[in-house]
C-alpha cells in the first residue's frame, strides 16, 4: 500500500490497520493542541493525527496506544521517520487498564463509534468490540490535567449520546465543530472537546467539500500546512 505523503512527514500505511482519512486529518489539523505540553493519543492507527499535532505544537511530548500490534509497530516505523521522532512515544497498551502518573493537557481521539456487529472489516478500529464511549470518557477523565482537554471526532448521530455521557463524568462540552461533507449538506461528524470545567460554548462549522471532488477554500487553509497539494 502507498504511503501518504504531507509536508513535513510521510505516513507508511497497510492493509491491516485503519488507513488515513478525512477524519483523522481534520482532527489533526483542529484539534486544541496549542497549550499542550503532554498529549495522548488513543488508537493511533497510523500515527498521523499524533505526527500532526508534533507538527502543530513543536513543545508538545506525545504517547500513543492502540490495542492492536500491527497499528503499533505501523506507528512506531512513522514516529521513528518523521523530524518529530524525539518526542514521539507510542505502546501497545489497551486504554480501559493504562496505569500511569502522567497527567495529560490533551486527550485525542478517533474513537470506534459503530456498534458491535458481524462485518470485520477494521471491526477494533471502527466498531466499539474493545472501547465504548463510557470506557473513553471516564477513564480519559482520570488521564486529564486540571486544565486538560478531551478532543474527539465522531459521527452526528452519536453527538448527544457522547455529550451526555461526558457530562456524567464531570467533563464539559466547551468546543464544538460542525462538519458538512459538501455545501449545504447535512452535518455527518463532529469535533467535541470537553473540559473539568464549564464555560461558554464554541461553536463553528466546516465544510470539506464545495463541490464533488473539489476541496473548499475553508478546508484548503485549515489544511494547508499538511496536505501537498495547490489551491485551485
Amino acid at each position: 500500500m502507498k504511503p501518504f505523503k504531507f509536508k513535513q512527514f510521510e505516513v507508511q500505511q497497510s492493509k491491516d490497520v485503519f488507513r488515513v482519512g478525512t477524519d483523522g486529518v481534520i482532527l489533526g489539523s483542529l484539534a486544541s493542541v496549542e497549550n499542550a505540553s503532554k498529549v495522548l493519543e488513543i488508537g493511533t492507527g497510523t500515527g498521523l493525527i499524533s505526527l500532526m499535532l508534533a507538527q502543530r505544537n513543536p513543545n508538545a511530548e506525545f504517547l500513543g496506544i492502540d490495542i492492536n500490534e500491527n497499528a503499533v509497530q505501523l506507528t512506531k516505523s512513522n514516529f521513528e521517520n518523521s523530524v518529530f521522532s524525539s518526542r514521539l512515544k507510542n505502546i501497545l497498551q489497551d486504554f480501559k487498564i493504562l496505569e500511569t502518573e502522567e497527567r495529560f493537557d490533551l486527550v485525542v481521539s478517533n474513537p470506534p463509534y459503530f456498534e458491535e456487529s458481524t462485518s470485520d472489516k477494521d471491526k477494533i478500529a471502527r466498531q466499539t468490540v474493545e472501547l465504548n464511549f463510557k470506557q473513553l470518557i471516564s477513564k480519559s477523565f482520570n488521564m486529564l490535567s486540571e486544565r486538560g482537554i478531551l478532543s474527539v471526532i465522531i459521527p452526528v448521530e452519536v453527538g448527544d449520546e457522547f455529550i451526555d455521557l461526558a457530562k456524567e463524568n464531570q467533563l464539559f462540552l466547551s468546543r464544538k465543530v460542525n462538519i458538512k461533507g459538501i455545501i449545504h449538506s447535512n452535518t455527518k461528524r463532529l469535533i467535541l472537546e470537553f473540559s473539568q470545567f464549564e464555560k461558554q460554548l464554541e461553536e463553528s462549522e466546516l465544510i470539506i467539500e464545495k463541490s464533488p471532488r473539489q476541496y473548499s477554500d475553508q478546508y484548503l487553509e485549515l489544511t494547508k500546512e499538511f496536505h501537498v497539494f495547490d489551491k485551485k
